[in-house]
């Protein structure tokens, strides 16, 4: 559905990209400070000033880029610092922690159905689409699980000892590693991804 924006469309995705991303980010630390980690709190990041969440090249540039020449969504922001050790529930904790972020970007995602659903203009229905496929992205793409994507969170608190110790070294490779990652699974499982966004925006749009 991105390889024929317009310019409206364009601007959309970005106001969509910025809003889900923020919020998501912040769901993160609030969920983190509920299960007694101040870490988010201290560093001023429970807000919803964008400024403390966007990366240029992470939540912007590559996105874009991402949506536009690849039709599917990657976007890395700044992330919410939190500390696993001070969470309630050891790493159980941790889990909710991640789990917060898909979360909230589902129940965006709701909200934008229910912008569609009464919408009554063209545009308005325009940017709920986009708002609600956007947030939908942002949810499956997190709940894949590579570290340091949401969903390695969750299985990190079931898997065995090997595995944690796979999913910290792919973590500790930093940014590029898992750019690198995201790259080669978007060619090669893209159409599954995809398959699974649509298949949740079509029910949610119905």
């Amino acid at each position: 559905m991105f390889s024929d924006l317009s310019a409206t469309g364009i601007v959309f995705v970005l106001l969509s990209l910025i809003i889900g991303i923020i919020v998501h980010e912040l769901m993160h630390g609030v969920v983190a400070y509920w299960l007694g980690d101040r870490t988010a709190a201290d560093a001023g990041r429970l807000t919803l000033n964008p400024l403390a969440s966007v990366d240029p090249v992470g939540t912007i540039l590559v996105p874009f880029i991402a949506i536009v020449y690849l039709n599917t969504l990657f976007l890395a922001a700044k992330p919410v610092p939190f500390n696993p050790d001070r969470v309630k529930w050891d790493e159980y904790g941790a889990a909710l922690v991640g789990l917060a972020g898909p979360a909230t970007n589902f129940v965006l995602a709701l909200l934008g159905a229910g912008l569609y659903a009464i919408a009554g203009t063209a545009m308005l229905q325009e940017f709920a689409v986009i708002f609600t496929a956007i947030n939908i992205g942002i949810m499956v793409f997190n709940l894949i699980p590579i570290p340091p994507l949401d969903g390695s969170r969750v299985l990190y608190a079931f898997a065995p000892e090997p595995v944690r110790r796979v999913m910290e070294q792919i973590e500790a490779a930093g940014f590029i590693a898992i750019l690198a990652i995201f790259f080669a699974a978007a060619y090669l499982f893209s159409p599954y991804i995809s398959d699974v966004q649509q298949t949740i925006l079509q029910f949610l749009l119905i």
